[in-house]
Order: C-alpha cells, then structure tokens, then sequence
C-alpha cells in the first residue's frame, strides 16, 4: 500500500520571506478557477498533487461554510440539555467556557498546520508531513482512517437529527401522532438525498449557497434568541442560574457530572477542520484558510455563548422540560416562551433548516475528505473512490460512496436509536483523535527543533504552549 509519499526536505524549505509571489509556472489549458494563485500552485507542487476540482471558494463562502457546518449556537438549544443534567445550568454555562477555550487553541493549532500543507486530506496528511519519519506511514494511515470513519458517520447523525426534530414538531401540533421508527428514517433519507442532489447538480452554487446559509444563520440567532429574551419567564435571579450546580446523572462526584456534561459543548465545537477538506476548492488557500478557521472559532463561541445563557435562563421547570413529548426539550422551551404553536413552529423550522444546510455541508466535507484518503491510496478500491469525471470537477464516485453508506446506516434506527446514536457517537470520538494525533506531531517537531514548512499564518512564539494546551483538553 502506497500510502502518503512525504516530499523531500529538500523541497519543504522554500522562502517566503516578505510575502513577495513565487514565480511558479501555470500549466496552460487550465480554467481560471482551477488556476488559483501561484500560492496554491506552489503548494501543489510541493505536495504532488494534481489540481483536479474548481477553486472558487473564497474567504466568505468558506467562512459560511465552516460556521454553518458547526453550528455552534444551534446546537446549544439542541443538545444542551445534556450538560443541563450533568452539570445544572451553572455547569452548562462554565463547562462551556472551558470547551470553547480549549477548542479555539486546538484550532488555532489545525489552522497553522493549514497553512503550511493546504490539502484536501487535512489531518492524515499533515501527519504524513509532521511526524517522525519512522512513524509517517502507519500514523497517517490510523488518521486517514479515523477521519473518514468521524466524517462518513456524521452525515448520518446530522441528518437523523434533522429528521427526529421533524418528528418533534409535528408532535407538537398534534399531540395525537406517534412517532414511528420508519418515519424518522424516511426523513433522514430525505435530508440525506437533498444533500446529495445538490452536491452533485449544484455543486458549481455550493460557495454561493453557504454565503446565503451565513446570513440566515446570523439572522436566525436574533430570531430565536429575542422572542426568548422578551417572552420567556425567567423567575431565577442570574446569580441563581450561573452559580447553581447539580450532578442530576447521579455520579456521586460533582466535577465528574460536570466533564461527562463536557460532551454536550464538545459536539457543538466539533468540525473545525471541515474547511480544511476544502482547501483544494478555495483560492489563495494558505492564507485564507486558517483566517476562516480562526474567525469561524471567534464568532461561534461568542454566538454559542449567548446562546447558551439564554437557554439556561429560559429553561424553567427542568423536570417539565426533560419530559416534554416531542423528545427534544428546547422545542418546549420554545413553546413555553411563546405559549403558541405556530411561534414554535417556525422558530422550530428555522433549526430545521439550519440542520438540512449542515448536513449539505457535512456531506461536501465527507466525500473529499474520503476521496483525498482514496487519491493517496488508504481506502479499498481506492481508483474508483479516487476518480474525478471529466467536465464535473467534482468527487462523483465518493459522493456516491458517501450518500449509499448514509443511507444503510441510518436502517440501523428501524431496530433501535440508541444503537444508531451509539454508532454516531464515533464522529466526536474519531475526530478528536485525529485532531489529538496531528498537533502532537507538530509538538515533537518543534520540541526537536526541525525545520517547519513556509506558512502565511503562525502562531509564532506562542506555537509550543498552545498546541500543548491544545492535546491536554482535547485528551480530557
């Protein structure tokens, strides 16, 4: 297995000093957005890769693409109630503190590594490049592959949400329905087939759609968060709320609730990489790959944080919220706050929408991460994974892998969700690892002095504390 042949040394220590233009030859024939800047094409060069799919991603479509991707102020109405428990409101609040923190060095540490080695094939590549070289192959292949197990199991997931809330809604207005297992998996396979319509006819509007998606996502914070912040009771003084612990999981251990709780921040910050998957797509990516990173982490936080204030000041009775029908407690939340069902519904269908558009996402990021793996050989039947069609530009065959694997998963929810839940639950596990792995090797690449590749965006000084910071919370 040819997996991941590291480029000399000889080739990695190419100037960039003063930022002045390399003067690299642009192969005729090429259409403009397949060019990019003589930035990316250096790169390509420098990692052997041939330019096969159209950069016209740029700094705003990228930085919709990953915010919208990670959708960290949704998914603290959607899956807080999860620290709620492990934690009280006071837990949700600090916990999540510490995750964005942590989270942010850990990204700030994947976006210098992005601009060093702009690739598709992010962590297992980078690892290729990073680690010892007696350690390359066979960590890059672990990496490469849990990040394909960490994508690939993610559609599902994201799209299984969207059709379970689906669900959730309509209980809401007729109290009478009774969700059924095959219902939800109908749903799921309809956000799951949209995703892969458009990622496949549409694929020339995807920059164009996530500049759409990034608007409606900012605007769709203030539509949820003010009805919530007018209407809602909120009978608790503050200092009741951000001061008030529980350890409702029973663990005998208050702290202990509290880090079982850190899950629920965790899956709200997990993806940062996703844009890295694209960087083959984005224009002068070196550089404005780690600036979407970095901005995407900022905004986020800062969004997820009010957000989770204001669920925790909302919430009300706890009991009542944790028993509501509809399966999902921020529905009633909701419903709670604006005592109507058509209120509900359209703040409820905003998440709705918000989550489809994630899954689109996901999906984009999922079959070009595995197609990256397949181009250097990790993958069984890695020609056919690895094959960009003439004229499309686009990763068909992954795609196709992509949306045929989603789709059997998600039968698994005909027997049990719990089980499907437990499956799905591999994209946090799998994914941090990769990122746990990847910034240890720059560690021991800086702890050993080596040199590092040319970079347009660094951590500088600050380099060797962040990244330990970095694998310490990622490994908690």
């Amino acid at each position: 297995m040819s997996l991941l042949k590291t480029p000399g040394m000889a080739n990695l220590a190419l100037p960039r000093s003063g930022m002045q233009e390399p003067e690299v030859e642009v192969t005729p024939g090429h259409e403009e957005e397949k060019k990019g800047t003589e930035f990316d094409q250096l790169d390509m060069n420098r990692m052997g890769k041939r330019q096969e799919t159209r950069r016209n991603f740029r700094f705003l479509s990228i930085f919709g693409f990953t915010m919208v991707l990670m959708a960290t102020w949704e998914a603290q109405f959607s899956v807080s109630f999860f620290i709620i428990l492990n934690g009280g409101t006071a837990g949700a609040v600090w916990v999540y503190i510490g995750a964005f923190v942590g989270f942010t060095a850990a990204i700030a540490s994947m976006a210098e590594m992005g601009s060093m080695a702009p690739t598709t094939g992010g962590q297992y590549h980078w690892v290729s490049e990073f680690a010892p070289k007696s350690a390359q192959r066979i960590l890059s292949y672990i990496v490469g592959w849990l990040c394909v197990l960490g994508w690939q199991v993610g559609n599902t997931s994201i799209a299984y949400l969207g059709g379970t809330i689906i669900q959730g809604l309509i209980t809401l207005n007729r109290p009478d329905y009774t969700p059924q297992p095959w219902q939800g998996v109908l749903l799921t396979w309809a956000v799951l087939t949209f995703s892969m319509v458009f990622n496949t006819f549409f694929a020339s509007k995807l920059p164009l759609l996530e500049g759409i998606v990034l608007v409606l996502h900012v605007v769709g914070f203030f539509a949820i968060l003010i009805p919530l912040w007018v209407l809602a009771d909120m009978p608790k003084p503050a200092s009741e709320v951000f001061f008030t612990f529980s350890d409702g999981g029973g663990w005998g251990n208050q702290g202990l609730s509290c880090l079982v709780g850190l899950l629920s921040p965790v899956f709200s910050f997990i993806g940062p990489d996703s844009a890295t998957h694209m960087s083959e797509e984005l224009k002068d990516a070196s550089r404005t790959l780690p600036q979407a990173m970095i901005w995407t982490a900022l905004i986020n936080g800062a969004l997820g944080f009010a957000a989770i204030c204001t669920f925790v000041m909302s919430i009300g009775d706890l009991e009542e919220v944790l028993a509501t029908p509809t399966r999902y407690p921020f529905i009633q939340v909701f419903y709670n706050a604006t005592l109507s069902n058509v209120g509900t519904s359209v703040m409820v269908a905003l998440f709705i929408t918000m989550i489809v558009f994630g899954c689109l996402t996901n999906f984009a990021t999922s079959s070009r991460q595995l197609w990256a793996f397949a181009r250097d050989n990790g993958m069984p039947f890695s020609g056919w994974l690895s094959t960009v069609r003439p004229g499309w530009d686009i990763p068909l065959n992954a795609l196709i892998f992509t949306y045929g694997f989603a789709m059997l998963l998600t039968l698994i929810a005909l027997g049990s969700d719990v089980a499907l839940n437990v499956i799905t639950s591999l994209t946090t596990g799998a994914l941090v690892s990769s990122y746990i792995v990847s910034i240890s090797c720059l560690i021991i690449k800086r702890a050993r002095n080596e040199p590092f590749l040319p970079r347009r965006w660094t951590l500088g000084k600050l380099g060797m504390p962040v990244n330990i910071f970095s694998v310490l919370f990622l490994c908690l």
